[in-house]
């Protein structure tokens, strides 16, 4: 079997297996396929074995890949930092965007969405772990940014995602995801319909699901190494 197509297969595996193990039906976990700095070609592979939701981080590449793929029913999802000076790229190629994190951002992708469209599927980014490195709004800031996200035009507010502190135990992993799902819950308990939890990569996406992750952010372990990792 192909790499790629294996990389895909152990995956889904690993999910039914979580989900199994944290007594969720496998269904209930949506697995996003992480494409970056891997050639359309990867992507229409792995779309071929029935994945339909993809993540890119960086806007051009994506615009790229998407024209190479527009023969292909594909969801596109924007997941990296992003800049001022793209959120009219990314308003306008992407169906959702799970980075949001400032006031600025949100206002330019709800302007810059094309009347004619969908609306842009939004998922507030948290800081969980107040790293100053890492992009993410504070949690205390959640509330003003998630009822600016219901307001605005051109957008629908879906859920949170986060990115946990990494090199730390499994027990300090759990707690970040816990607590981002509780930041979660007490919106929905505010009345935000939202139905997305974002947690959870290739190295932990067992805990995120354990912590009711709904969605999971898979690259390496589907495509394997990176086109310029893999000749270092």
């Amino acid at each position: 079997m192909n790499f790629k197509m294996q990389g895909l297969e152990n995956v889904r595996l690993r999910l039914e297996k979580a989900c199994k193990d944290a007594g969720r039906e496998p269904g209930t976990v949506r697995l996003l396929a992480v494409g970056k700095k891997h050639l359309a070609e990867a992507l229409r592979l792995i779309y071929s074995q029935g994945q339909r939701d993809f993540g890119e981080n960086e806007a051009q590449e994506a615009v790229r890949k998407q024209s190479d793929l527009r023969d292909l029913d594909i969801t596109w999802h924007f997941i990296g930092n992003i800049q001022s000076n793209k959120t009219r790229l990314i308003s306008r190629h992407f169906d959702w965007v799970q980075s949001v994190d400032r006031e600025k951002i949100l206002r330019r992708l709800s302007s810059q969405r094309s009347g004619d469209a969908a609306p842009l599927n939004i998922c507030l980014q948290v800081n969980i772990d107040a790293e100053p490195q890492k992009a993410g709004m504070a949690p205390a800031e959640l509330h003003d940014m998630a009822r600016l996200a219901r307001e605005l035009p051109q957008l629908r507010l879906r859920g949170l995602m986060c990115i946990p502190r990494a090199g730390v135990n499994e027990d300090a992993t759990r707690d970040s995801f816990r607590r981002t799902r509780s930041l979660y819950d007490a919106l929905r308990k505010q009345g935000y319909p939202l139905d997305t939890l974002s947690m959870g990569m290739s190295g932990d996406l067992e805990l995120a699901i354990l912590e009711g992750s709904n969605m999971v952010r898979v690259g390496t372990d589907i495509f394997g190494p990176r086109a310029q990792e893999s000749h270092n």
